[in-house]
């Protein structure tokens, strides 16, 4: 089965630091077939007869325990379950212009329900949360930057998670369903 891993807090910001050709070797010794990464910021595809992905998300967990001598957390999804969303496009109705998509991957059942759509004073907006993620659109701060959405989705949500650029998420989907 093929599958995609999402590791959180990977070489962003200058922290926690890992070429890809290392992670690639990471995943195989956790025992991942046909290992590929995309981009620089902990995004795998691979192949595993597994049929469990939390059970392949705590092999690679441990693998870069081993390795990096700190706690990662990896998100392990099917890529099909990707390729859903995608085709879903729950920000088909937004309005292209200055703002940023995302998509924040969770794993398990959100403790919060809160009534969406859902606005930060940091210019984000919670607008959907289905198929174990949630949806934000950020716009851009006085200072000109975006806002950063994985915090503000924990705390509304109140569970641990991991943000993509939705633009990302389409582009790893189209690498990794032809790789």
């Amino acid at each position: 089965m093929k599958y995609v891993a999402l590791l959180r807090g990977l070489n962003v910001g200058g922290n926690n630091l890992i070429k890809m050709d290392v992670l690639r070797s990471l995943c195989e010794a956790a025992g991942l077939k046909n290992v590929k990464t995309f981009l620089q910021a902990g995004n795998v595809t691979f192949e595993s007869n597994s049929k469990n992905p939390a059970l392949i998300a705590a092999k690679i967990e441990k693998q870069m325990l081993a390795s990096m001598k700190r706690e990662m957390k990896a998100f392990v999804l099917p890529l099909e379950y990707l390729t859903k969303i995608t085709r879903r496009d729950p920000f088909k109705r937004i309005e292209a212009g200055d703002v940023m998509l995302c998509v924040v991957f969770f794993t398990g059942e959100p403790a919060q329900s809160p009534k969406l759509p859902v606005r930060s004073t940091d210019n984000l907006e919670l607008i959907a949360v289905h198929d174990g993620a949630a949806f934000v659109v950020a716009r851009r701060k006085p200072n000109g930057w975006f806002g950063f959405p994985n915090g503000f989705v924990e705390k509304q949500l109140g569970v641990i998670a991991t943000t993509r650029q939705w633009s990302t998420i389409k582009k790893f989907v189209a690498f990794a369903e032809k790789e």
